[in-house]
């Protein structure tokens, strides 16, 4: 299990990632999530990953739910269980409701069979769908 380290006891640079985070969505600094925590202890890698969500989470085409969705299915995929909590919940508070949960794992489930199926199968890329 590894240390995590709380906001009081941060070094400034991972304070200042944390403190911007905190901010962004209206939170004490203190109370913030764990993945943060873990990486309070090496600032450089949560100033780079603080960045890169900043960026991916940046007002765009995509709506919020559906980078809350997509980042889910990747997590679901991964089996990453820390982050489809997390994005499972973000999802709920951007919008998903269970009916949404019920075909949004329909999907990913179809995908990942189908993916094992064109993997196992070797089932070459059709022309049509090659890029020209």
């Amino acid at each position: 299990m590894p240390r995590l380290t709380e906001y009081k006891d941060m070094n400034p640079r991972s304070r200042a990632v944390v403190e911007g985070i905190a901010a962004a969505r209206s939170i004490d600094p203190s109370a913030i999530n764990n993945v943060w925590k873990a990486l309070a202890r090496h600032p450089a890698v949560m100033e780079q990953f603080a960045a890169e969500m900043k960026e991916a989470f940046a007002p765009g085409r995509l709506d919020p739910l559906t980078k809350e969705l997509v980042y889910l299915a990747i997590s679901i995929a991964n089996q990453c269980e820390y982050c489809i909590a997390s994005h499972g919940t973000m999802a709920r508070r951007k919008g998903m409701t269970d009916e949404m949960h019920e075909e949004f794992m329909r999907v990913v489930l179809a995908a990942q069979k189908g993916n094992k199926i064109a993997m196992a199968y070797r089932v070459p890329v059709d022309a049509a769908f090659e890029e020209g």
